[in-house]
Protein backbone atom coordinates (compact mmCIF):
# COMPACT_ATOMS: atom_id res chain seq x y z
CA UNK A 1 0.00 0.00 0.00
CA UNK A 2 1.03 3.57 -0.78
CA UNK A 3 -0.02 5.51 2.75
CA UNK A 4 -0.48 8.99 0.89
CA UNK A 5 -3.97 8.50 2.43
CA UNK A 6 -6.03 6.38 4.54
CA UNK A 7 -7.24 2.94 3.53
CA UNK A 8 -10.26 3.17 1.39
CA UNK A 9 -12.21 -0.63 1.18
CA UNK A 10 -10.91 -1.86 -2.06
CA UNK A 11 -7.64 -1.87 -0.33
CA UNK A 12 -8.81 -4.48 1.49
CA UNK A 13 -9.54 -6.77 -1.09
CA UNK A 14 -6.31 -8.13 -1.78
CA UNK A 15 -5.41 -7.66 2.04
CA UNK A 16 -8.37 -10.15 2.64
CA UNK A 17 -7.18 -12.66 -0.23
CA UNK A 18 -4.01 -12.56 1.20
CA UNK A 19 -5.37 -13.57 4.71
CA UNK A 20 -7.97 -16.04 3.98
CA UNK A 21 -5.35 -17.82 1.21
CA UNK A 22 -2.75 -17.66 4.39
CA UNK A 23 -4.99 -19.02 6.60
CA UNK A 24 -6.12 -22.30 4.37
CA UNK A 25 -2.75 -23.03 3.18
CA UNK A 26 -2.17 -22.85 6.83
CA UNK A 27 -5.00 -25.33 7.89
CA UNK A 28 -3.57 -27.60 5.11
CA UNK A 29 -0.44 -27.85 6.72
CA UNK A 30 1.46 -25.42 5.29
CA UNK A 31 4.48 -23.04 7.24
CA UNK A 32 3.90 -19.56 5.61
CA UNK A 33 6.00 -16.67 5.56
CA UNK A 34 4.02 -13.48 4.79
CA UNK A 35 5.43 -10.07 3.77
CA UNK A 36 3.12 -6.80 2.89
CA UNK A 37 5.21 -3.99 2.45
CA UNK A 38 4.50 -0.20 2.57
CA UNK A 39 5.74 2.40 0.26
CA UNK A 40 6.52 5.20 2.18
CA UNK A 41 8.00 7.61 0.07
CA UNK A 42 6.95 8.42 -3.19
CA UNK A 43 5.38 11.28 -5.40
CA UNK A 44 1.68 11.44 -4.05
CA UNK A 45 2.83 11.32 -0.43
CA UNK A 46 5.41 14.17 -1.03
CA UNK A 47 2.53 15.89 -2.76
CA UNK A 48 0.39 15.62 0.59
CA UNK A 49 2.94 16.62 2.43
CA UNK A 50 3.64 19.72 1.19
CA UNK A 51 -0.40 20.56 1.10
CA UNK A 52 -0.50 19.85 5.15
CA UNK A 53 2.91 21.40 5.23
CA UNK A 54 4.35 18.68 6.78
CA UNK A 55 7.58 16.18 6.55
CA UNK A 56 6.57 13.16 4.19
CA UNK A 57 7.35 10.71 7.30
CA UNK A 58 4.49 12.81 9.19
CA UNK A 59 1.30 11.69 6.39
CA UNK A 60 3.46 7.98 5.69
CA UNK A 61 3.10 7.19 9.53
CA UNK A 62 -0.20 8.50 10.74
CA UNK A 63 -1.45 6.90 7.71
CA UNK A 64 0.35 3.79 8.02
CA UNK A 65 -0.89 3.77 11.70
CA UNK A 66 -4.84 3.65 10.64
CA UNK A 67 -3.76 1.43 8.20
CA UNK A 68 -2.56 -1.24 10.97
CA UNK A 69 -5.74 -0.49 13.11
CA UNK A 70 -7.92 -1.13 10.15
CA UNK A 71 -6.60 -4.28 9.71
CA UNK A 72 -7.04 -5.55 13.78
CA UNK A 73 -10.50 -4.44 13.40
CA UNK A 74 -11.03 -6.30 10.55
CA UNK A 75 -9.09 -9.60 12.21
CA UNK A 76 -6.43 -10.01 9.15
CA UNK A 77 -3.76 -12.02 10.57
CA UNK A 78 -0.64 -10.42 11.54
CA UNK A 79 1.82 -10.58 8.19
CA UNK A 80 5.53 -12.14 9.45
CA UNK A 81 7.18 -8.97 8.25
CA UNK A 82 5.90 -5.14 7.42
CA UNK A 83 8.97 -4.11 5.21
CA UNK A 84 8.88 -0.03 4.51
CA UNK A 85 10.65 1.46 1.47
CA UNK A 86 12.71 4.12 3.68
CA UNK A 87 14.15 1.55 5.60
CA UNK A 88 15.64 -0.65 2.91
CA UNK A 89 18.11 2.01 1.05
CA UNK A 90 20.60 -0.21 1.15
CA UNK A 91 18.86 -3.35 0.04
CA UNK A 92 17.46 -1.32 -2.69
CA UNK A 93 20.68 0.60 -3.76
CA UNK A 94 22.70 -2.83 -3.78
CA UNK A 95 20.19 -4.41 -6.34
CA UNK A 96 20.37 -1.12 -8.85
CA UNK A 97 24.28 -1.89 -8.86
CA UNK A 98 23.85 -5.39 -9.43
CA UNK A 99 21.57 -4.80 -12.40
CA UNK A 100 23.86 -1.88 -13.23
CA UNK A 101 27.11 -4.27 -13.52
CA UNK A 102 24.92 -6.83 -15.96
CA UNK A 103 24.23 -4.30 -18.12
CA UNK A 104 20.01 -3.62 -17.44
CA UNK A 105 20.46 -0.33 -15.60
CA UNK A 106 22.33 2.72 -16.63
CA UNK A 107 22.49 6.29 -15.13
CA UNK A 108 21.69 9.08 -16.52
CA UNK A 109 21.41 12.67 -15.50
CA UNK A 110 21.18 11.54 -11.80
CA UNK A 111 18.52 9.40 -12.54
CA UNK A 112 19.33 5.24 -12.86
CA UNK A 113 16.48 3.26 -15.40
CA UNK A 114 16.42 -0.20 -16.68
CA UNK A 115 16.80 -1.33 -19.79
CA UNK A 116 13.30 -2.70 -20.85
CA UNK A 117 14.40 -4.13 -24.29
CA UNK A 118 17.63 -5.74 -23.05
CA UNK A 119 15.04 -8.31 -21.08
CA UNK A 120 13.90 -11.00 -23.85
CA UNK A 121 10.75 -11.61 -22.32
CA UNK A 122 9.24 -8.08 -20.69
CA UNK A 123 5.75 -7.98 -21.81
CA UNK A 124 4.72 -11.65 -21.36
CA UNK A 125 2.98 -10.91 -17.40
CA UNK A 126 0.81 -8.87 -18.77
CA UNK A 127 0.70 -10.71 -22.31
CA UNK A 128 1.77 -6.89 -24.25
CA UNK A 129 4.37 -6.86 -27.46
CA UNK A 130 7.08 -4.21 -26.79
CA UNK A 131 6.49 -2.46 -30.18
CA UNK A 132 3.44 -1.96 -29.53
CA UNK A 133 3.89 -0.22 -26.25
CA UNK A 134 6.02 2.08 -27.77
CA UNK A 135 3.52 3.72 -29.80
CA UNK A 136 1.72 5.07 -26.52
CA UNK A 137 5.62 5.65 -24.74
CA UNK A 138 6.85 9.06 -24.17
CA UNK A 139 9.98 10.78 -22.12
CA UNK A 140 8.73 13.02 -19.99
CA UNK A 141 10.35 16.39 -19.50
CA UNK A 142 13.04 16.12 -17.23
CA UNK A 143 14.05 12.63 -18.02
CA UNK A 144 16.98 12.25 -19.69
CA UNK A 145 16.49 8.03 -20.79
CA UNK A 146 17.44 6.68 -23.90
CA UNK A 147 14.15 4.48 -24.42
CA UNK A 148 10.26 6.15 -23.77
CA UNK A 149 10.07 2.34 -22.16
CA UNK A 150 12.90 2.26 -19.71
CA UNK A 151 11.26 2.99 -16.13
CA UNK A 152 13.15 4.69 -13.25
CA UNK A 153 14.95 2.47 -10.61
CA UNK A 154 16.27 5.35 -9.17
CA UNK A 155 15.36 9.39 -9.03
CA UNK A 156 17.90 11.96 -8.38
CA UNK A 157 17.27 14.44 -5.14
CA UNK A 158 15.19 17.51 -5.55
CA UNK A 159 14.89 20.50 -3.91
CA UNK A 160 12.82 19.58 -0.49
CA UNK A 161 12.17 16.09 -0.83
CA UNK A 162 13.30 13.08 0.92
CA UNK A 163 16.92 11.86 -0.14
CA UNK A 164 19.31 9.26 0.65
CA UNK A 165 23.31 8.81 -0.69
CA UNK A 166 24.00 6.56 -3.50
CA UNK A 167 26.84 5.93 -6.17
CA UNK A 168 24.62 7.74 -8.65
CA UNK A 169 24.18 10.83 -6.24
CA UNK A 170 21.33 11.89 -3.61
CA UNK A 171 17.45 10.60 -4.34
CA UNK A 172 15.74 8.52 -3.56
CA UNK A 173 14.19 4.75 -5.21
CA UNK A 174 11.78 4.37 -7.77
CA UNK A 175 8.11 2.58 -7.44
CA UNK A 176 9.27 -1.09 -8.81
CA UNK A 177 12.37 -1.78 -7.26
CA UNK A 178 11.82 -1.23 -3.61
CA UNK A 179 9.05 -3.93 -4.24
CA UNK A 180 11.72 -6.58 -5.32
CA UNK A 181 14.68 -5.42 -3.59
CA UNK A 182 12.09 -6.15 -0.18
CA UNK A 183 10.34 -9.04 -1.15
CA UNK A 184 13.61 -10.97 -2.13
CA UNK A 185 14.90 -10.31 1.35
CA UNK A 186 12.41 -11.93 3.28
CA UNK A 187 11.47 -14.53 0.80
CA UNK A 188 14.54 -15.32 -1.39
CA UNK A 189 15.02 -14.93 -5.23
CA UNK A 190 11.86 -16.79 -6.23
CA UNK A 191 8.51 -16.33 -4.19
CA UNK A 192 5.63 -19.18 -4.18
CA UNK A 193 2.99 -16.54 -4.46
CA UNK A 194 2.98 -12.66 -5.16
CA UNK A 195 -0.66 -11.00 -4.78
CA UNK A 196 -2.04 -7.14 -5.77
CA UNK A 197 -5.24 -6.16 -7.74
CA UNK A 198 -4.99 -6.97 -11.28
CA UNK A 199 -4.46 -2.86 -11.73
CA UNK A 200 -1.03 -3.89 -10.66
CA UNK A 201 -0.24 -6.61 -13.32
CA UNK A 202 1.29 -3.89 -15.81
CA UNK A 203 3.25 -1.30 -15.38
CA UNK A 204 4.06 -2.29 -12.36
CA UNK A 205 4.17 -5.79 -11.34
CA UNK A 206 5.63 -6.34 -15.16
CA UNK A 207 8.52 -4.30 -13.59
CA UNK A 208 9.08 -6.06 -10.80
CA UNK A 209 9.23 -9.37 -12.93
CA UNK A 210 12.01 -8.10 -15.38
CA UNK A 211 13.93 -6.27 -12.65
CA UNK A 212 14.34 -9.62 -10.63
CA UNK A 213 14.56 -11.98 -13.22
CA UNK A 214 17.39 -9.53 -14.68
CA UNK A 215 19.51 -9.92 -11.70
CA UNK A 216 18.98 -12.87 -10.65
CA UNK A 217 18.97 -15.28 -13.62
CA UNK A 218 16.02 -16.94 -11.69
CA UNK A 219 12.24 -17.04 -12.00
CA UNK A 220 10.99 -14.51 -9.73
CA UNK A 221 7.72 -15.85 -8.94
CA UNK A 222 5.48 -18.91 -9.14
CA UNK A 223 1.94 -18.11 -9.04
CA UNK A 224 0.79 -14.55 -9.69
CA UNK A 225 -2.24 -14.05 -7.52
CA UNK A 226 -4.43 -11.28 -9.08
CA UNK A 227 -7.54 -10.03 -7.30
CA UNK A 228 -10.12 -8.11 -9.50
CA UNK A 229 -11.33 -4.86 -8.68
CA UNK A 230 -13.64 -3.53 -6.59
CA UNK A 231 -15.95 -0.69 -8.74
CA UNK A 232 -18.33 2.07 -7.97
CA UNK A 233 -20.86 3.63 -10.20
CA UNK A 234 -19.02 1.53 -12.55
CA UNK A 235 -15.88 3.14 -12.16
CA UNK A 236 -12.92 1.46 -10.26
CA UNK A 237 -13.05 2.83 -6.74
CA UNK A 238 -9.30 4.50 -6.61
CA UNK A 239 -7.74 7.64 -4.71
CA UNK A 240 -6.78 9.25 -7.92
CA UNK A 241 -10.70 9.72 -9.42
CA UNK A 242 -12.11 10.04 -5.14
CA UNK A 243 -14.97 7.92 -5.68
CA UNK A 244 -13.46 5.63 -2.45
CA UNK A 245 -15.18 4.89 0.82
CA UNK A 246 -12.90 4.91 3.79
CA UNK A 247 -13.03 1.61 5.58
CA UNK A 248 -12.64 2.90 9.17
CA UNK A 249 -16.25 4.93 7.79
CA UNK A 250 -17.79 2.08 6.36
CA UNK A 251 -17.79 0.05 9.97
CA UNK A 252 -19.25 2.83 11.74
CA UNK A 253 -22.37 1.15 10.55
CA UNK A 254 -21.47 -2.34 9.62
CA UNK A 255 -19.36 -4.73 11.36
CA UNK A 256 -16.16 -6.18 10.50
CA UNK A 257 -17.85 -9.45 10.09
CA UNK A 258 -20.57 -8.07 7.62
CA UNK A 259 -17.77 -6.28 5.26
CA UNK A 260 -15.85 -9.59 5.24
CA UNK A 261 -18.36 -11.42 4.28
CA UNK A 262 -19.53 -9.15 1.40
CA UNK A 263 -15.67 -8.83 0.28
CA UNK A 264 -15.40 -12.86 -0.03
CA UNK A 265 -18.94 -13.38 -0.80
CA UNK A 266 -17.41 -13.12 -4.42
CA UNK A 267 -14.19 -15.27 -6.10
CA UNK A 268 -11.10 -12.85 -5.40
CA UNK A 269 -10.51 -12.77 -9.58
CA UNK A 270 -13.78 -11.63 -10.06
CA UNK A 271 -14.57 -7.66 -10.11
CA UNK A 272 -17.10 -6.36 -7.83
CA UNK A 273 -19.52 -3.47 -7.30
CA UNK A 274 -19.57 -1.48 -4.16
CA UNK A 275 -23.12 0.11 -2.94
CA UNK A 276 -25.12 0.77 0.15
CA UNK A 277 -27.05 -1.81 -1.53
CA UNK A 278 -24.90 -4.16 -1.80
CA UNK A 279 -23.58 -4.28 1.83
CA UNK A 280 -27.36 -4.39 3.25
CA UNK A 281 -27.64 -7.43 1.04
CA UNK A 282 -24.68 -8.67 2.34
CA UNK A 283 -25.79 -7.60 6.14
CA UNK A 284 -29.15 -9.41 5.93
CA UNK A 285 -27.37 -12.68 4.54
CA UNK A 286 -25.11 -12.86 7.29
CA UNK A 287 -27.42 -12.19 9.64
CA UNK A 288 -29.56 -15.27 8.39
CA UNK A 289 -26.22 -17.26 9.38
CA UNK A 290 -25.75 -15.68 12.54
CA UNK A 291 -29.18 -16.32 13.29
CA UNK A 292 -29.18 -19.82 12.35
CA UNK A 293 -25.80 -20.85 14.88
CA UNK A 294 -27.07 -19.02 17.26
CA UNK A 295 -30.19 -21.12 16.95
CA UNK A 296 -28.14 -23.92 16.86
CA UNK A 297 -25.90 -23.19 19.79
CA UNK A 298 -29.00 -23.02 22.44
CA UNK A 299 -30.38 -26.30 20.67
CA UNK A 300 -26.56 -27.59 21.89
CA UNK A 301 -27.82 -25.99 25.44
CA UNK A 302 -30.78 -28.02 25.51
CA UNK A 303 -30.23 -31.44 24.63
CA UNK A 304 -28.11 -34.18 26.23
CA UNK A 305 -24.82 -33.51 25.26
CA UNK A 306 -22.76 -36.33 26.78
CA UNK A 307 -25.51 -38.97 25.65
CA UNK A 308 -23.85 -41.59 23.31
CA UNK A 309 -26.80 -42.82 21.94
CA UNK A 310 -27.91 -41.04 18.07
CA UNK A 311 -31.26 -41.43 16.59
CA UNK A 312 -31.38 -42.34 12.81
CA UNK A 313 -31.83 -38.60 12.09
CA UNK A 314 -28.84 -37.20 13.92
CA UNK A 315 -26.46 -40.25 11.58
CA UNK A 316 -28.41 -39.06 8.48
CA UNK A 317 -27.40 -35.23 9.35
CA UNK A 318 -23.92 -36.17 10.17
CA UNK A 319 -23.32 -37.44 7.17
CA UNK A 320 -25.10 -34.45 5.52
CA UNK A 321 -22.09 -32.49 7.62
CA UNK A 322 -19.51 -33.98 6.80
CA UNK A 323 -20.26 -34.13 2.84
CA UNK A 324 -20.87 -30.54 3.56
CA UNK A 325 -17.65 -29.84 5.06
CA UNK A 326 -15.57 -31.91 2.29
CA UNK A 327 -17.59 -29.76 -0.21
CA UNK A 328 -15.95 -26.62 1.76
CA UNK A 329 -12.78 -28.08 1.19
CA UNK A 330 -12.71 -28.95 -2.26
CA UNK A 331 -14.00 -25.59 -2.75
CA UNK A 332 -11.25 -23.95 -1.45
CA UNK A 333 -9.05 -25.98 -3.01
CA UNK A 334 -9.78 -25.11 -6.28
CA UNK A 335 -8.65 -21.42 -6.49
CA UNK A 336 -9.48 -20.19 -3.27
CA UNK A 337 -13.37 -20.34 -4.14
CA UNK A 338 -14.46 -18.42 -1.46
CA UNK A 339 -18.23 -17.90 -2.76
CA UNK A 340 -18.42 -21.93 -2.72
CA UNK A 341 -17.25 -22.32 0.52
CA UNK A 342 -19.89 -20.14 1.60
CA UNK A 343 -22.01 -22.18 0.21
CA UNK A 344 -21.51 -25.01 1.87
CA UNK A 345 -21.42 -23.14 5.21
CA UNK A 346 -24.94 -22.22 4.51
CA UNK A 347 -25.50 -25.99 3.35
CA UNK A 348 -24.85 -26.85 7.06
CA UNK A 349 -26.39 -24.29 8.80
CA UNK A 350 -29.95 -25.31 6.52
CA UNK A 351 -29.66 -29.04 7.40
CA UNK A 352 -29.37 -28.42 10.96
CA UNK A 353 -32.10 -26.16 11.46
CA UNK A 354 -34.35 -28.80 9.12
CA UNK A 355 -33.28 -31.13 11.46
CA UNK A 356 -34.17 -29.16 14.33
CA UNK A 357 -37.62 -27.89 12.55
CA UNK A 358 -38.48 -31.72 12.38
CA UNK A 359 -37.50 -33.05 15.78
CA UNK A 360 -35.92 -31.70 19.26
CA UNK A 361 -32.31 -32.55 19.74
CA UNK A 362 -33.63 -35.09 22.28
CA UNK A 363 -30.01 -37.31 22.48
CA UNK A 364 -28.79 -36.07 19.68
CA UNK A 365 -26.77 -33.53 21.21
CA UNK A 366 -23.11 -35.02 20.75
CA UNK A 367 -24.22 -34.69 16.66
CA UNK A 368 -25.46 -30.62 17.59
CA UNK A 369 -22.27 -30.51 19.10
CA UNK A 370 -20.33 -31.22 16.50
CA UNK A 371 -21.88 -29.38 14.15
CA UNK A 372 -21.40 -26.64 16.38
CA UNK A 373 -17.41 -27.26 16.01
CA UNK A 374 -16.96 -28.02 12.11
CA UNK A 375 -18.97 -24.80 11.92
CA UNK A 376 -16.94 -22.69 13.99
CA UNK A 377 -13.52 -24.23 12.77
CA UNK A 378 -15.04 -23.55 9.27
CA UNK A 379 -15.89 -20.14 9.48
CA UNK A 380 -13.15 -19.20 11.48
CA UNK A 381 -10.86 -20.35 9.01
CA UNK A 382 -12.49 -17.76 6.94
CA UNK A 383 -11.62 -14.81 9.38
CA UNK A 384 -15.05 -15.04 10.80
CA UNK A 385 -16.44 -15.07 14.72
CA UNK A 386 -13.00 -14.66 16.12
CA UNK A 387 -14.43 -14.63 20.01
CA UNK A 388 -16.93 -17.89 18.87
CA UNK A 389 -19.84 -18.48 17.53
CA UNK A 390 -22.96 -16.26 18.59
CA UNK A 391 -25.07 -17.48 21.16
CA UNK A 392 -27.67 -16.14 23.89
CA UNK A 393 -24.30 -15.41 26.31
CA UNK A 394 -22.58 -14.13 23.43
CA UNK A 395 -24.61 -10.63 23.15
CA UNK A 396 -24.12 -8.08 26.00
CA UNK A 397 -28.24 -7.12 26.78
CA UNK A 398 -28.59 -3.74 28.05
CA UNK A 399 -29.63 -4.01 31.61
CA UNK A 400 -31.94 -1.72 31.30
CA UNK A 401 -33.45 -4.37 28.04
CA UNK A 402 -33.32 -6.66 30.47
CA UNK A 403 -35.44 -4.96 32.94
CA UNK A 404 -38.32 -4.37 30.54
CA UNK A 405 -38.47 -8.08 29.78
CA UNK A 406 -38.18 -9.07 33.43
CA UNK A 407 -41.08 -6.57 33.82
CA UNK A 408 -43.16 -8.11 30.67
CA UNK A 409 -42.96 -11.40 32.48
CA UNK A 410 -44.15 -10.57 35.29
CA UNK A 411 -47.13 -9.01 33.27
CA UNK A 412 -47.42 -12.35 31.57
CA UNK A 413 -47.35 -14.35 34.81
CA UNK A 414 -50.58 -11.45 36.18
CA UNK A 415 -52.25 -11.93 32.78
CA UNK A 416 -52.23 -8.61 31.83
CA UNK A 417 -51.54 -9.44 28.47
CA UNK A 418 -51.97 -5.13 27.21
CA UNK A 419 -49.17 -4.11 29.13
CA UNK A 420 -46.98 -7.17 27.74
CA UNK A 421 -47.44 -5.59 24.53
CA UNK A 422 -46.36 -2.33 25.14
CA UNK A 423 -43.25 -3.81 26.96
CA UNK A 424 -42.56 -5.92 23.51
CA UNK A 425 -42.84 -2.68 21.43
CA UNK A 426 -40.52 -0.84 23.74
CA UNK A 427 -37.93 -3.48 23.92
CA UNK A 428 -38.35 -3.78 20.11
CA UNK A 429 -37.59 -0.06 19.80
CA UNK A 430 -34.61 -0.37 21.99
CA UNK A 431 -33.47 -3.32 19.16
CA UNK A 432 -34.10 -6.64 20.55
CA UNK A 433 -36.79 -9.16 20.25
CA UNK A 434 -37.93 -10.84 23.21
CA UNK A 435 -38.72 -14.76 22.90
CA UNK A 436 -41.64 -16.55 25.47
CA UNK A 437 -39.17 -19.64 26.13
CA UNK A 438 -41.09 -22.12 29.31
CA UNK A 439 -40.58 -20.94 32.32
CA UNK A 440 -38.87 -17.69 31.21
CA UNK A 441 -37.60 -15.61 27.84
CA UNK A 442 -34.64 -14.95 26.04
CA UNK A 443 -33.78 -12.35 24.14
CA UNK A 444 -32.15 -11.40 20.91
CA UNK A 445 -31.00 -8.29 18.91
CA UNK A 446 -32.97 -7.51 15.65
Amino acid sequence: MTVQDRPHIGHFLPFLTADVVRRFLEFEGYRVIHVQNFTDVDDKIIERARSEGVEPRVVAERNIAITFEMMRAMNLLPATHYPRATEHIPEIVALIERLESQGYAYAAGGDVYFRVRRFAEYGRLSGRDVDDMLSGARIEIGEQKDDPLDFALWKGAKPGEPQWPSPWGPGRPGWHIECSAMSMKYLGETLDMHGGGRDLIFPHHENERAQSEAATGKPFVRFWMHNGLLYTGGQKMSKSLGNFFLIADILEKYTPDEVRFYLISTHFRSQAEYSEQRLEEAKAAFGRLREGLRRLREACDDAEAASPLVSEAGMALRDKLAAARAGFVEAMEHDFNTAGALGKIFEMVRETNRFLDERAPGRDGAVLHEAVAELRELLQLLGFFPTGLPGAESEAIPAAVRSLADERLQARDARDWARADALRREIAAAGWIVEDRPGGYRLKPI
